[in-house]
């Protein structure tokens, strides 16, 4: 008896830095084949539109699926979307003028495979909540931590969208009224205060403030090369600096997340992306301020 074609989908994750592509398995949920390219977003929507669809190509040859055999791609890209129509409204962490470009449309055009869009931390809440550490849990919220904050809830075992996709941006809750500006356009927002690049400026600031702290020799004070990163061996090694600044953000993420704890209620809190892996510099005093603010729970 003939066996059934095989079927298979393609991921696609936009981010400030990398654009990350993997082949999936229509029939198991599992990853054939992924590929990593860098997102280069300062030349232009055009330009990254086309490297995506070169790495779509790209990574579903390396996974041995036939063009005909893909019959999807899934974009995900970190701003505010019309998933109806596949368009970009605002993507505030990424250079170029990405209002209004049908990204969904253009790069099926190119691919000849059907393309949706989704917020790429609402994908990411979705993915763990399914497969990750939200597994078996009914009610998730869900940050996502690197270039900007994002985010996602699952309520009652449905991935929450609100009116159109725009539920979930837990990065854009105010912390402080009178904050620093944050990319979206408003002030005080939870990724203006522990974004990875929030945590880099702070870095920068100790050193050229002349505090005493490694984070400067630890690049030959080349200021352009602090980075998290950095900054999490300077405070693993003794720094007391370094230390304070990880304290400070992760009560700020503490805050953030004792805010949807209390309104929600989930069963579990995911914090995911790149800056995450910084761990319990993080984590630590998210724990400690979570347990001083939420007396409902």
């Amino acid at each position: 008896m003939m066996q059934p074609d095989p079927v298979y989908y393609v991921g696609i994750d936009v981010g400030g830095t990398h654009l990350r592509a993997a082949l999936f398995a229509a029939s198991s949920g599992v990853a054939l084949a992924a590929r990593q390219e860098d997102t280069l977003a300062r030349e232009g929507h055009a330009a990254v539109l086309a490297r995506i669809a070169e790495l779509a190509r790209a990574v579903a040859a390396a996974g041995g699926a036939r063009p005909e055999q893909v019959r999807g791609v899934g974009l995900g890209l970190p701003g505010r979307l019309d998933p109806q129509r596949g368009v970009v409204e605002f993507l505030p962490n990424l250079p170029g003028n990405w209002v209004g470009v049908p990204a969904a449309p253009l790069l099926a055009a190119a691919l000849g495979w059907p393309v949706r869009l989704i917020n790429d931390a609402r994908a990411a809440t979705l993915g763990e909540w399914a497969y990750g550490a939200g597994r078996g849990a009914a009610t998730v919220a869900c940050f996502t931590l690197g270039t900007g904050i994002g985010g996602g809830l699952v309520i009652n075992g449905r991935l929450h969208l609100g009116f159109n996709g725009t539920a979930g941006e837990l990065g854009h809750q105010v912390i402080d009224v009178y904050g620093p500006p944050c990319g979206c356009g408003g002030r005080g927002c939870l990724e203006a205060f522990a974004s990875g690049p929030a945590i880099t400026a702070l870095g920068v600031k100790a050193v050229l403030q002349g505090l005493t702290t490694q984070i400067g020799a630890r690049v030959d004070y080349d200021l352009n090369r602090i980075t998290p990163q950095v900054m999490a061996e300077a405070a693993l090694a003794g720094d007391a600096v370094a230390a304070e600044i990880f304290e400070r953000v992760g009560e700020y993420l503490g805050i953030g997340v004792a805010n949807i704890v209390i309104a929600i209620g989930p069963q579990r809190v995911i914090i995911a992306g790149g800056v995450a892996r910084l761990g319990e510099l993080l984590l630590a005093p998210i724990r400690r301020t979570l347990r001083q603010r939420v007396h409902l729970a």
